[in-house]
C-alpha cells in the first residue's frame, strides 16, 4: 500500500521512496535515447567505430654508427579502436610492445608504450593500406640485464608503413614496418641510436557501432 507523506509516496512494505525508483527509470530512459541517438548519427552518416585487442610478433633491430647490430625478435599486445568513414579509417592504438637489438656489447632489450595513430585507405574486400606516426615511450631498458635507461631518451618517434586485412568475422591481419625517426640516445658515447620495428599482427573485434 502507498502513502503519502509530504507529497512523497513511500511503499508501506519496504519504506523506501517510490520518487528514487522514478528518478532511476527516467535515467536510464535517458541513456537508452542518447545511445540510440549517437548510434542512428553513425549509421546515417556512414561512420563506423570498431574496438578490440592486437598482439603478435615484433623483429626489431637498432640502428648504431660504428657497432654491428642484428634483429631481436619480442611481442606486441594492446587495443585499437577504428573510425572509419567510407573507404577512411584513423586506428589510433595504445600497445605494450618489447623491442631491442643483438649487438656486439650484448643483448639490448626496451620496453615501450606505444601509441600509434594509423590512417587506413581500404581497397577491396577490407584489404587497406596504412601509414602514421606512432609515439612512444620509455618502459624500460637494459644490456645484458643491466639497466641502460640514464643513457636512452624518455620517448621515441617512429613513421609507421604498413598492408591489412579486415576479414568480415572481426579478425584483422596487420603487417607494419615502423621507422624510427628520433634519436634515442641520451648518451655521449654513441651520435644516434634509432629503432626499426618490422611487426605481425592479429587483432580481434569485441565491440562494434554503425554499418558494417
Amino acid at each position: 500500500m502507498l502513502y503519502n507523506f509530504g507529497g512523497i509516496l513511500y511503499d508501506n512494505c519496504k519504506k523506501r521512496p517510490c520518487t528514487r525508483i522514478n528518478y532511476k527509470l527516467k535515467t536510464m530512459k535517458k541513456t537508452i535515447l542518447l545511445l540510440c541517438i549517437v548510434a542512428m548519427n553513425y549509421t546515417l552518416f556512414g561512420q563506423r567505430i570498431d574496438i578490440g585487442i592486437k598482439g603478435g610478433l615484433n623483429f626489431s633491430r637498432l640502428e648504431i654508427p660504428d657497432i654491428s647490430t642484428s634483429p631481436k625478435t619480442g611481442y606486441h599486445l594492446g587495443a585499437y579502436s577504428l573510425f572509419k568513414f567510407g573507404k577512411l579509417g584513423i586506428q589510433p592504438e595504445f600497445i605494450f610492445s618489447q623491442q631491442g637489438s643483438k649487438v656486439d656489447l650484448g643483448h639490448w632489450d626496451v620496453k615501450y608504450v606505444n601509441i600509434p595513430v594509423i590512417l587506413k585507405l581500404y581497397l577491396a574486400a577490407g584489404f587497406n593500406l596504412q601509414a602514421g606516426p606512432q609515439f612512444g615511450f620509455l618502459n624500460k631498458a637494459e644490456l645484458d640485464g643491466n639497466s641502460i635507461e640514464d643513457n636512452i631518451k624518455k620517448s621515441d618517434v617512429s613513421i609507421g608503413l604498413g598492408l591489412g586485412w579486415d576479414a568480415p568475422i572481426g579478425l584483422k591481419l596487420d603487417a607494419r614496418y615502423n621507422m624510427g625517426v628520433t634519436d634515442n640516445s641520451d648518451d655521449p658515447a654513441y651520435e644516434t641510436i634509432k629503432s626499426q620495428v618490422f611487426q605481425l599482427s592479429l587483432g580481434f573485434r569485441i565491440f562494434h557501432l554503425g554499418k558494417k
